[in-house]
């Protein structure tokens, strides 16, 4: 399994907006710049994070954003699950019901399920908080 830029540019995005917590709106430029991301890149990123309710954002002078909870509320599996849309290892465990014609008589699906439980436990174990500098 590979994170993808984009769920390791979420996770950058959520800890710097987490380190601003409780000063207000941080405006995108300058999370990009201190991340080191670029704009347009941030402009794909943040729409998804505002959709699904994990930060807010506000246009206009003295907008940016900011996270909708504190940073201890956040946990890393949901971020990632969120930007990555599964954190499976292989195709089958993907959805909620395996339809893989061969999930009864796989040899490695134990294994694979396993793996997946132990990587969205790990990950979910992880709140924003913890990965805050101090």
């Amino acid at each position: 399994m590979m994170i993808s830029t984009k769920g390791r540019y979420a996770l950058r995005v959520m800890i710097d907006l987490a380190e601003n917590y409780g000063k207000g709106y941080v405006p995108m430029k300058e999370v990009a710049e201190r991340q080191n991301i670029s704009l347009k890149y941030l402009e794909r990123i943040l729409p998804v994070l505002t959709k699904n309710k994990l930060i807010e954002g506000l246009q206009g002078k003295g907008g940016g954003y900011r996270l909708a909870s504190e940073p201890a509320e956040y946990r890393v599996g949901d971020i990632l699950r969120l930007t990555e849309g599964s954190l499976a290892p292989v195709a089958c465990l993907s959805c909620e019901t395996n339809t893989c014609e061969r999930a009864l008589s796989c040899k490695t699906l134990p294994m694979w399920t396993e793996f997946h439980r132990l990587t969205n436990t790990y990950f979910d174990k992880i709140a924003l908080s913890d990965l805050m500098s101090s």
